[in-house]
């Protein structure tokens, strides 16, 4: 069994019977007292994020969890269809599971999912994708400037603010995490 001093971004405990990923940790040593282990950690199944803290070396349930690169094939209703890049097998996701990366997932696009028991638990996407505009209202002459930003409107239907100069067709990197442009993409 491990311990509190095992905990990593990205682990998956189990407490009370359900899993939780940690977000965030940070080991405290205070000057007087016991050290802890602080956590910001986030429930798999509701999605509900809470702080937690452990004393140091305290015994922990860490759950086992299969990470492996899949790649997004097609959506069938409320299930995301992916394939295993090794074995080729197909596993369905649940939307819920998929959460806001559907945001940002193309068909052959590639992605991790976390799996336990046969269970999908959450699908990490790389930090930015490369997305293209198909809809935005025209920029104006002289709307060159840094300063403005107008919606638009991208291939897999997600909006997100651009520059006033972007147009129909550009290819954009938008950041996974938050949704938020990150710049032109030129082929």
């Amino acid at each position: 069994m491990l311990t509190s001093n095992d905990i990593k971004n990205g682990s998956v405990v189990v407490v009370d019977g359900q899993l939780w990923q940690v977000q965030e940790f940070q080991h405290v040593k205070p000057g007087k007292g016991g050290a802890f282990v602080r956590t910001k950690i986030k429930n798999l199944t509701s999605g509900k994020t809470v702080d937690k803290t452990w004393n140091a070396g305290a015994k922990l349930e860490f759950a086992t969890v299969d990470r492996s690169e899949y790649q997004f094939l097609y959506r069938d209703g409320d299930e995301f269809i992916f394939m295993d890049l090794t074995t080729f097998d197909q596993v369905m996701v649940p939307a819920s599971v998929v959460g806001n990366a559907a945001n940002f997932l193309l068909e052959n696009e590639n992605a991790q999912i976390a799996i336990s028991d046969g269970t999908p638990l959450y699908l990490e996407l790389p930090p930015s994708v490369i997305l293209e505009i198909t809809y935005t209202e025209p920029g104006l002459q002289g709307d060159r400037s840094s300063g403005g930003t107008k919606p638009a409107t991208l291939e897999t239907g997600y909006e997100i603010q651009v520059p006033l100069f972007m147009e129909e067709g550009t290819k954009v990197k938008v950041d996974t995490r938050n949704g938020e442009y990150q710049g032109r993409v030129t082929d």
